[in-house]
């Protein structure tokens, strides 16, 4: 924080506000008044920037003024538009320190198959619309004969639905993404056993999906016609669960090192504080863990568009960054075709909470990476292979991309906001993380931590980052985050649909 304003870097020639600035107000230290009313979260141009020119921010370029911009200006999508420019980036191969045995541990659970869990679930997933109903009835019923209550170590009874499964073709990338999908699912350890139920003619035949079971034993597959119909598959799925319960119950949480931990990283709703406050902290909390021997998944390929030399410059290797400049290269061919823009990423409420361009949002959301080396990218859904920080490509629509780091392992989730956003993602645990206060404030039954106080300067970035690496051990350990306490995630399972509906 400078003189009231938040200056980021000196090469800036915007600044952000961190409180509403009326018309004609003289800005302590910068020698400008206000020309117009600049809302919070904003920015107000600091240096003329004549029409044509780019403007900066974090230095680095986050559009070109449309006009003439004097200082004391409010800089927004009246007078700054996106333009695409030529972004440099140097690979130099990098050597990762993986610490294997970490002294850091929490309380997890480690499965027979060597797999460590941070809850214990038993999932109840649709491989296709047509057995979605009959999942929840599944799912209800048991709910309604409250019978868990006498398994306290059970977190619930998960049901998977989606609205896709069938109307595809069987050999095209859609479908090869959906089957990652719920074969990510299935296999999560946070579910201690999984009923897959289908209904028994569609494209996303049961059969794909029996192959890569990583525990054979837990879980069973099942489809409405074979069983005979509605009634008799939810009484014979409902008997077996019962059967289940006591040895899905049995079991305990112990130490175990925090490299089992696989952290995915989030936003929703951002806005013009994101990239100042929650996004970066959660990147230190991001490092930490990485430090600590442990993963993280970014994502949202749309929402990194404009930054994506940032996280090239860190690739370990050429054949990693050439994976991400081909997943960049998809998208800018997927909206061309589609008869869109990679600027049409920000929504109506990022523009409302300050953001303007798609390059000014993308430089705030890659700072949730942290700073680690980027040790791979991975497809929509493909299993985490290596440790340490990871790219997932994905959409930017948030209920999707998190679908995509759960099915790549996440067994942790952290979402930024500025706007509020609620969510949940079953098996994993959601922690929501705010990035103003005022917000906080207003939403605090949703929120977890409130990173608005490095705004206020009561804060520093790292002392926040700190905060969030703890809260995400006790999350790991069994704690409740607010997104489970308001019973989110049975809702939000939604999985990429890439190519034709027939």
């Amino acid at each position: 924080m400078q003189n009231n304003l938040i200056v980021l870097n000196k090469n800036d020639n915007v600044a952000v506000t961190p409180f509403i600035i009326p018309a004609k107000t003289k800005i302590e230290g910068q020698n400008i008044s206000s020309i117009d009313d600049i809302p919070f979260g904003h920015k107000i141009c600091l240096k003329t920037v004549n029409k044509g020119d780019p403007v900066i921010k974090y230095d680095q370029i986050i559009g070109f003024a449309s006009k003439n911009i004097n200082p004391g200006e409010h800089v927004h999508s009246h007078n700054l538009e996106f333009k695409d420019f030529d972004r440099k980036f140097k690979v130099i191969e990098k050597k990762s320190i993986i610490n294997e045995k970490s002294e850091l541990f929490f309380n997890g659970i480690m499965r027979d198959n060597g797999q460590v869990a941070t809850r214990n679930y038993i999932g109840i997933i649709s491989t296709v619309n047509c057995s979605a109903t009959v999942t929840k009835m599944i799912s209800e019923k048991i709910k309604q004969s409250n019978i868990l209550k006498d398994f306290p170590n059970i977190d619930g009874i998960v049901p998977i639905t989606h609205s896709t499964g069938c109307g595809m073709n069987t050999e095209s990338e859609g479908m090869q993404i959906f089957q990652r999908t719920i074969d990510g699912f299935k296999n999560h350890p946070n579910f201690s056993h999984v009923f897959v139920l289908g209904l028994g003619c569609e494209c996303a035949q049961v059969d794909i999906f029996k192959d890569n079971v990583k525990q054979h034993d837990r879980v069973h597959f099942l489809t409405i016609q074979d069983e005979g119909g509605t009634k008799k598959i939810v009484d014979k799925v409902l008997s077996e669960i019962k059967n289940l319960l006591v040895i899905s119950n049995n079991v305990k949480r112990e130490p175990l090192s925090v490299n089992n931990i696989t952290l995915a990283l989030q936003c929703g709703g951002s806005d013009g504080y994101s990239g100042i406050s929650a996004n970066p902290a959660l990147g230190v909390a991001a490092d930490m863990l990485v430090k600590q021997g442990g993963s993280s998944i970014l994502s949202e390929t749309p929402e990194i568009y404009g930054a994506e030399h940032l996280l090239i410059n860190r690739a370990n290797k050429q054949e990693t960054a050439d994976k991400l400049i081909a997943k960049i290269k998809w998208w800018q061919h997927y909206t061309s075709i589609n008869n869109s823009s990679m600027d049409n990423n920000p929504a109506p409420g990022n523009k409302k909470g300050g953001l303007t361009t798609i390059l000014e949002k993308s430089l705030g959301a890659v700072a949730k990476g942290g700073n680690s080396v980027l040790e791979d990218v991975l497809s929509y859904a493909e299993p985490l292979k290596n440790k340490g920080f990871n790219f997932m490509d994905s959409p930017g629509y948030d209920p999707v991309s998190v679908t995509g780091q759960v099915a790549s392992g996440a067994n942790v989730i952290c979402f930024t906001t500025g706007r509020g956003s609620c969510f949940g993602c079953k098996p994993a645990p959601s922690l929501k993380l705010s990035t103003n206060t005022t917000m906080y404030e207003k939403m605090i039954e949703d929120m977890d931590i409130n990173c608005g106080t490095i705004i206020e300067g009561k804060e520093e970035i790292e002392e926040v980052g700190k905060k969030i690496f703890k809260l995400v051990i006790a999350t790991a350990s069994g704690s409740s985050t607010k997104s489970e306490l308001n019973g989110y995630g049975d809702e939000e399972f939604n999985p990429w649909q890439v190519g034709v509906v027939m």
